[in-house]
């Protein structure tokens, strides 16, 4: 079962791993003289302002990661990266805020907006969509991007996937891909195909867009990440994202609700991060807290269960994503595999498992290894001496050379996604991590019982 001279390829979702994948099906099949049409049907349009072209995302993609796309000719424009981020700042409970610098350059990370941002200002500069700038390389390639709305699958009599689309259009496909991602109903459609599909177990966060400008935005957050420890039930991580005259609020956890966003942002560590005199209700509509808009997307909490099929697959989110961490760099890799897959070995539900399976799984299995670091995040969160050992490493480690800066790595690259879940784990089972993390968690309780009874 493969692809050949003139075959039908459909893609569901008009995101990253969607147009990911048709670009790479394209590149791909050129390589070897394959000649296919790629549709790709995707109803929102990502030129416009607010909800309705947002694609519900922190934005925050890796600099290994913008290389790496660099390199497959999928180049970012200064217009789509709103701003470079070079450190990020850790804000615990009870503590003064601790700057860790991004141990290379090859390690910063950038912001970008999924869709064309929430509305600004009239003077305010201009910015690109991600998603849009992606969706353009992918039609560039050859991709025929198709704005309409899918509402049905169907299966032929020999198999071949039908999608049923605008006034009751029906398409016939040799290959079918879902990019939906786990935010869209549409991926409800792909349960009724005969391959077993069932959708990722799914989480909510909470994303906020709030106004500074920016010129306060550079005063206040400048080029850092802000990471928030703060003891508030249900939530696991908590970032502020500098975007132009935007910061983002980022909320994870489980289940976040308006409750626990009101305590994040509320908390004194929030607020200081912020002008005194901020107007906290700016733009139209029913905000709180100066939000500009704000959601509640789903969060995929692991791997879909058997996310394939004889012609047909799901990629991206819908497939399986990074926990709480780098959804576009999954998206990356999920949608190369299965576009590889699918042009040099077969578009079988065997040519998935034996080679498309193994990529949803390592990714699946390293989620193992972020949900050890963000319980033992948690315990940090809790306990006020575990953040001022941690807090004391970090500033022991100023100055050192970056392969030395043990702590500070690991904090980088569990907050920003710059390594692999399973990496970082076995970086603090080490005997030197658990050393110095031990001795700087001792001197610190030493100096804070010396500052209590010292005096007495």
């Amino acid at each position: 079962m493969k692809l050949s001279d003139d075959s039908r390829v459909a893609i569901i979702g008009g995101g990253p791993a969607g147009s990911m994948t048709g670009f790479f099906l394209l590149e791909l099949a050129d390589r070897i003289g394959l000649r296919l049409t790629v549709d790709l049907y995707e109803k929102r349009d990502f030129n416009l302002i607010g909800p309705p072209g947002c694609n519900m995302c922190a934005g925050v993609v890796s600099e290994s990661l913008v290389q790496v796309l660099a390199a497959e000719g999928i180049n970012l424009p200064p217009l789509v990266v709103q701003r470079g981020i070079d450190s990020y700042v850790l804000h615990t409970s009870g503590l003064n805020p601790v700057a860790i610098e991004a141990p290379s350059h090859d390690l910063r990370i950038a912001t970008v907006y999924r869709g064309s941002g929430p509305e600004r200002p009239m003077g305010d500069e201009p910015w690109a969509s991600f998603d849009k700038h992606l969706l353009e390389l992918a039609q560039q390639r050859g991709v025929n991007v198709l704005r309409q709305r899918v509402t049905e699958i169907e299966r032929t009599e020999d198999g071949l996937p039908v999608v049923i689309h605008g006034k009751d259009e029906r398409t016939p496909y040799d290959f079918l891909v879902g990019a939906v991602g786990v935010n869209s109903s549409t991926m409800k459609i792909f349960e009724g195909l005969g391959f077993e599909f069932r959708p990722p177990p799914t989480s909510k966060g909470f994303l906020s867009e709030i106004y500074l400008g920016q010129e306060q935005t550079r005063e206040y957050l400048g080029t850092a990440l802000h990471i928030f420890l703060l003891d508030i039930p249900r939530l696991k991580f908590a970032a502020i994202i500098p975007k132009a005259e935007y910061v983002t609020v980022c909320l994870l956890g489980k289940e976040i609700d308006r409750e626990v966003a009101r305590h994040f942002l509320s908390s004194p560590e929030v607020r200081n991060c912020f002008p005194a005199d901020l107007n906290w209700c700016y733009g139209a509509g029913h905000c709180e807290a100066g939000e500009a808009c704000h959601c509640a997307p789903k969060l995929a909490m692991g791997a879909a269960h058997h996310p394939y099929g004889d012609r047909v697959a799901l990629v991206g989110d819908s497939a399986v994503s990074r926990l709480y961490k780098d959804g576009i760099g999954a998206a990356y890799i999920t949608a190369k595999s299965l576009a590889a897959t699918a042009i040099f070995l077969g578009i079988s539900s065997d040519d998935f498992k034996r080679h498309y399976w193994p990529v949803v799984r390592g990714i699946h299995l390293d989620n193992h290894f972020g949900r050890a670091i963000f319980a033992a995040t948690k315990l940090y969160q809790k306990f006020k001496f575990l953040r001022r050992g941690m807090v004391r490493m970090v500033q022991e480690e100023h100055g050192l050379e970056s392969e030395d800066r043990i702590m500070s790595r690991v904090l980088w690259d569990a907050f920003t996604g710059s390594a692999t879940y399973r990496n970082i784990f076995f970086r603090t089972m080490t005997p030197a991590f658990g050393f110095h993390l031990a001795r700087a968690t001792f001197q610190a309780a030493t100096e804070r019982t010396r500052e209590r009874f010292g005096g007495e």
